[in-house]
């Protein structure tokens, strides 16, 4: 055995009597490898805790403030990374503290770091309002006790306000894309030259949103020398293309799979039989008025539905608002508020509400039909049963749906229930819709009457005062199912346009559902980014390459440069090329 006391067995006994110190600095050195996209940093120091990753006094305080004990797996993964300043590529699924994961970091580099001019040097592009300004807030609240400055820019909310608020200089900017964009073109000192910082939340579903053209503008816009971290609840072929143009040499965290539903998650289907697809609005409201009653988001695949539900649920007496795209900022705004100060008992939504809003206290949320795709299914039940919390799920799920069933089935850890109603039950909810038809027709009607008042109105005004940019608020108040009877009787009229039966409306939920997932299937048909390696195969077993796979397979801009240029002058010189070339005078100097 003496023959193998040579230099490497000794390096692995220091390396073990030394707990490991070595493996870190193999690790660092594994980063600086040009072939190498990835990095996987998704093993974690379980035991880790807030105090232990050296954040200051000030964040501790707004920590401890905000009533956080342990931080979340997400959050142990990508904190120590991210205080590195390393570009970070992560994913985990909804519901697991992402926000909180990039914030801690940035706020730390920012109190770190202090200001030398009024810039802008962090910026964290969002997909939605709501979730712009769910970051907005828990970024405040984290540094509350510094002096960081934070600004958020969205649309639906006052454009000159934003504006100056920009000029002022904000530490961190949150917003949208498509405003960030409009900001950029139209308000003269804001720039991005500045960004030391760039985060991408729920980059999947900005490419969903086609926004990929406007983040790729910011993205260039944005200074080379930053730190780039990208958020993602899933890791698409899109979703890494835009890894590959946006970040350098990208640490990969993921920390869980997003097919996963939350451990305390309590699924449920309830079957709706062949030709009873019209039956939904009675079994929906059944549930609502029996058995769950308060804390409920409802979801629903088309904003028409969402709102016929919201009348008629208001009809029934429940305290009902809605949450889609129809409606105005502040209206979506106002329902949010009402529904987290248990001021409104049932939220109709649609899947605008389906990604990274945290709503405290959801304790069950009902599908009124089951989304295009499995992803969609863990977004939406992924609004309850958060951060270790118990939650309930409740799906309805006709002949054409069984397909998502069996794959929810499949995937699910705990076992899936089936709750039946009585058939007594769904036929007097039936006749009880059935009566209300006449109401909520009269609601619509009402709504329609009120939208070309408050149009006449808007025009009037701007005829009148075309300085004035006030317009009516008629509509700003949505509960008009909760208007007296004799206001809805002046509306009702006999010779009115053929609606659609209840068994139609269901049916076009559905077809809404499937021609997304047919959208979402071509897309993925497309011919995809040719790769010089499969990604396993570039990782390999033992870290290590051959000179074959460094020299034929690196696709790294510094290597395609170097074949384009030919051989540095350090290469030249290694390899003795530096001599004079055959190729010069022939004729010797005399």
């Amino acid at each position: 055995d003496s023959d193998h006391s040579g230099p490497e067995n000794r390096e692995n006994q220091e390396e073990e009597e030394s707990g490991g110190k070595t493996n870190v600095f193999i690790f660092c050195m594994c980063f600086q490898a040009p072939e190498e996209f990835y990095e996987d940093a998704s093993q974690f120091d379980d035991k880790l805790t807030f105090e232990d990753m050296n954040l200051s006094r000030p964040i501790l305080k707004a920590i401890t403030a905000l009533g956080f004990k342990q931080p979340t797996p997400i959050q142990k993964a990508c904190v120590p990374v991210g205080l590195l300043g390393r570009d970070l590529c992560a994913c985990a699924a909804t519901g697991t503290g992402k926000t909180a994961a990039f914030m801690l970091p940035v706020l730390e580099r920012l109190v770190y770091k202090p200001r030398t001019s009024q810039v802008t040097r962090v910026l964290v592009l969002v997909p939605t309002r709501e979730l712009g300004i769910q970051v907005h807030s828990v970024a405040r609240q984290l540094a509350q006790f510094t002096s960081i400055t934070t600004c958020l820019a969205v649309g639906g909310l006052d454009l000159k306000a934003q504006e100056a608020a920009l000029r002022a200089g904000p530490d961190v900017l949150i917003a949208t894309p498509g405003r960030l964009i409009d900001h950029l073109h139209n308000t003269p000192s804001f720039e991005l030259t500045h960004i030391e910082i760039l985060i991408l939340d729920e980059a999947d579903r900005m490419l969903d949103e086609y926004f990929e053209e406007q983040m790729k503008e910011v993205i260039r816009l944005c200074s080379y020398n930053r730190q780039t971290m990208l958020f993602s609840a899933t890791m698409t072929e899109e979703v890494k293309d835009l890894a590959a143009v946006s970040l350098k040499q990208p640490i990969r965290i993921f920390v869980n799979s997003n097919t996963d539903v939350a451990p305390f998650l309590r699924q449920e289907f309830v079957r709706i039989r062949p030709n009873r697809e019209g039956d939904r609005e009675a079994v929906v409201a059944a549930l609502l008025t029996r058995t769950f009653q308060d804390h409920v988001m409802l979801f629903t695949q088309t904003r028409k539905q969402a709102h016929r539900l919201h009348i008629l649920l208001g009809l029934m007496g429940l305290k009902v608002g809605e949450l889609h795209g129809e409606l105005s900022q502040n209206q979506r705004l106002e329902n949010l508020r009402r529904f987290k100060d248990e001021q409104i008992d049932v939220l109709v939504a649609t899947d605008v509400a389906a990604r990274g809003l945290d709503i405290d206290g959801v304790k069950t949320v009902i599908n009124f039909t089951m989304p295009s795709t499995v992803k969609h299914y863990v977004h939406r039940v992924g609004r309850t049963a958060r951060a270790g919390r118990s939650g309930r799920s409740v799906s309805l799920v006709g002949e054409t749906e069984r397909k998502t069933l069996k794959e929810v089935v499949k995937s699910a850890k705990n076992s899936v229930k089936a709750r039946v109603l009585p058939p007594e039950v769904i036929l007097k909810f039936r006749d009880l819709i059935s009566k209300l038809e006449k109401d909520v027709d009269a609601v619509m009607k009402l709504e329609r009457e009120e939208r070309e008042l408050a149009a006449s109105e808007a025009k009037c005004i701007s005829v009148i005062h075309p300085s004035s940019s006030s317009v009516s608020k008629a509509l700003q108040e949505f509960d008009l199912a909760l208007r007296g009877t004799k206001k809805r009787q002046k509306f009702l009229k006999d010779g009115k346009k053929k609606e659609m039966t209840a068994e139609e409306r269901a049916q076009f939920e559905i077809l809404k559902a499937q021609m997304f997932a047919e959208r979402a299937a071509k897309r993925d048909r497309r011919q995809k980014r040719a790769r010089a390696m499969p990604e396993e195969e570039k990782k390999g077993k033992g870290g290590r390459k051959s000179v074959f796979d460094k020299e034929l397979t690196n696709t790294s801009s510094k290597s395609l440069k170097q074949y384009r240029a030919g051989p540095s002058f350090a290469d030249r010189k290694r390899l003795g090329l530096d001599r004079k070339r055959s190729g010069g005078s022939r004729f010797k100097r005399k």
